[in-house]
């Protein structure tokens, strides 16, 4: 079961969406902006990527004027959750507008890509985890309100891992705020919440059928130097039943609880 929060990457095109429109018209007609980072624990939507263990990660982003922006990202994972895969690449693009000084909007399309990861690999019948979404968000100042739908199963949630049926339609809605304090100092809040489009055919160990759950988190940011900051945060996920005791694909009695409440420290790099 896969799912992320930690670090999603915040570029300066998803900044040019939210840009009074006398700035936007002097902005560069291109930007281009790089990152890379190193994380203990790389976190999505709540639950841990990487089995608890650190994670680098890194990619790359373009922004036009007009309002158009796409990159990449990559990131370490573990096996335990991606049978046969150790690297998730996210592939993406959107367009948005700033609609007065104060409101903005963004739709787009986000893919999730695993190269080699398959539940195949764990001897169950085939099945890719990739996951495609499509998304929209709605900012007003420093908050983001933002809808994903996922246009394929959700991360490989289907009858081959034991649910009812397939989880396309699955959605994750959150809300985003960061509040700056002083030259380098940030906080980042974030709430959000997953609803699956089907359940497990039978219920688990604690009686739990349905992976429905919120997630919360908190980042506090230094922006020490240009191009460098670290984080360190928090994040708490809902659904106990459900995510204490996940079973690796890899090794059944290897078991961790990857959601509940986790902590997490980020060293990152932009250019």
């Amino acid at each position: 079961m896969n799912i992320r929060i930690v670090f999603l990457p915040l570029t300066a095109l998803a900044l040019a969406a939210c840009m009074p429109a006398a700035r936007a018209a002097d902005a560069p007609a291109t930007t281009v902006t790089g990152n890379v980072a190193v994380v203990s624990d790389y976190m999505f939507r709540g639950l841990t990527q990487t089995w608890g263990h650190p994670a680098v990660q890194g990619g790359a982003d373009l922004a036009l004027a007009n309002g158009f922006a796409a990159g990449f990202w990559g990131s370490a994972i573990s096996e335990n959750s991606y049978p046969g895969g150790s690297m998730e690449l996210d592939l993406y693009a959107s367009y948005g507008a700033s609609i007065n000084n104060d409101w903005s909007w963004r739709a787009g399309l986000y893919s999730y890509v695993y190269p080699g990861a398959n539940l195949d690999k764990a001897g169950l019948p085939s099945r890719s985890l990739n996951t495609g979404e499509a998304n929209a968000a709605l900012s007003w100042k420093q908050f983001t309100l933002k809808y994903n739908y996922a246009l394929t199963d959700y991360f490989g949630a289907d009858v081959e891992q034991g649910y009812r049926g397939d989880s396309r339609g699955t959605s994750y809605t959150q809300l985003d705020a960061s509040f700056p304090f002083g030259p380098a100092w940030s906080l980042a809040l974030h709430a959000g919440y997953t609803h699956y489009t089907t359940a497990l055919a039978a219920p688990n160990a604690y009686g739990a059928r349905h992976p429905d759950y919120a997630d919360f988190g908190a980042t506090l940011k230094d922006q020490f130097s240009a191009h460098w900051s670290a984080s360190v945060g928090v994040t708490q996920a809902t659904n106990d039943r459900f995510y204490r005791r996940t079973s690796s694909f890899m090794n059944a009695s290897d078991v961790r609880n990857v959601g509940g409440t986790r902590g997490f420290v980020m060293l990152q790099g932009t250019f």
